[in-house]
Order: structure tokens, then C-alpha cells, then sequence
């Protein structure tokens, strides 16, 4: 009869261990499954980001290898295989060619042409040097304010037009940036093209 005891109990403590050792495992695979889920999310992100690197470079160059654009006032940046190209161009066919040429390469998913023909008198050095004070002194404002992220913030300036581009995370930054454009002096207006992102 002690025998059967000694048996029983032993079985007990080995159908036990076994029990413990197989939620144990499954804990550890499910541990081991999250954490491969987070590197996998974090390999994806760092993909995402370097193919939109990519497709930012490879649009640049296509821009630049075509004579026909004058591509020095073309500003590019890829979200999401999503090109956004800002700035400035002589006519309205330039514009419709450098869309074009970005919707032909590799990992371009759409474009955005938030592109601006430049007036089409001819600008002078002079008006050209007011452009780049005018540009110097926005950014300034905009690095000393503590509401604008201006590390993201583009400015561009052509005949007194401004032109902010990028991304910010609430409508009152882009509401402040602009606002800080209009104020500074010899600004004619001020195109808005900054993308709220949350």
C-alpha cells in the first residue's frame, strides 16, 4: 500500500513538472514571438525609412540629368514611397516635366507637385540677395521660437515670395511659421505647403 503512495506522489510531481515546463515553454515562445514581432517592426521602419532615402537620391538625380529642368530651386522628400517636390520653376511646363520624370522612378508610389512658377520677369542679383536675406532671417525667427519645429521646416524665396515647406505636428505650428514669414519685412506672401503630421 506505501508503495502505491510512493507511486501516486511520484506521479503527481512528474505530470506536475511536465505541466510547469510546458507553460514555461509556451511562455518563452510567446516571449520570443513578441520580441521577434518588435524587430520586425523596427527592421520594417528602418526599410521604410532607407527606401524612401532611396527614392529621395534617385529622384534628385533624375531631376538634375534632365536638361530640360532647372532643377537648382527643386526641393525632394519621399514619405511612404510618396514624393514631394517644392520650390520654385519657370513655367508652369517645367513643373509638369519634373513631375514626370519623379513619377518615372523606381519606388515612387505618387507625386505631389507643390511646385510654384516664378514670376516671369527676370530677377536681379539685387532682388536675388534680398530673397537670400529674407530666407536668412526667417529661419533665425523660426529657430528662436519655441513653438516651431524649425529643424523640419523648409524656406524658400523668390521675388519676396516665400514658400514653407516640410512637416510639422500640429496646424498651430504651421499657423505660427507662417505668421513668422508674413512679419518679416520685404515678404510679399507666403505660400503655406507645410504637411501637418501627427
Amino acid at each position: 500500500m506505501n508503495k502505491t503512495k510512493i507511486t501516486q506522489t511520484l506521479m503527481a510531481v512528474m505530470v506536475g513538472s511536465a505541466l510547469l515546463s510546458g507553460s514555461a515553454l509556451a511562455a518563452t515562445e510567446s516571449t520570443s514571438s513578441s520580441l521577434g514581432n518588435k524587430i520586425d517592426s523596427s527592421a520594417n521602419k528602418v526599410s521604410s525609412f532607407m527606401g524612401d532615402s532611396s527614392v529621395t537620391a534617385k529622384v534628385k538625380a533624375a531631376l538634375v540629368d534632365d536638361n530640360a529642368i532647372k532643377s537648382t530651386d527643386i526641393s525632394v522628400a519621399t514619405e511612404k514611397g510618396v514624393v514631394t517636390l517644392s520650390g520654385f520653376v519657370t513655367s508652369q511646363s517645367q513643373a509638369e516635366a519634373a513631375v514626370a520624370v519623379a513619377q518615372k522612378v523606381e519606388g515612387v508610389k505618387s507625386v505631389s507637385d507643390k511646385l510654384h512658377v516664378r514670376d516671369s520677369k527676370s530677377s536681379s542679383l539685387k532682388g536675388y540677395a534680398g530673397d537670400a536675406a529674407t530666407t536668412s532671417e526667417i529661419k533665425a525667427k523660426l529657430l528662436a521660437d519655441d513653438i516651431v519645429p524649425s529643424r523640419n521646416i523648409k524656406v524658400e524665396t523668390t521675388d519676396g515670395v516665400v514658400q514653407l515647406s516640410g512637416t510639422v505636428t500640429t496646424k498651430a505650428q504651421s499657423d505660427r511659421a507662417e505668421s513668422i514669414a508674413k512679419a518679416i519685412e520685404g515678404v510679399k506672401s507666403v505660400k503655406n505647403d507645410l504637411t501637418v503630421k501627427s
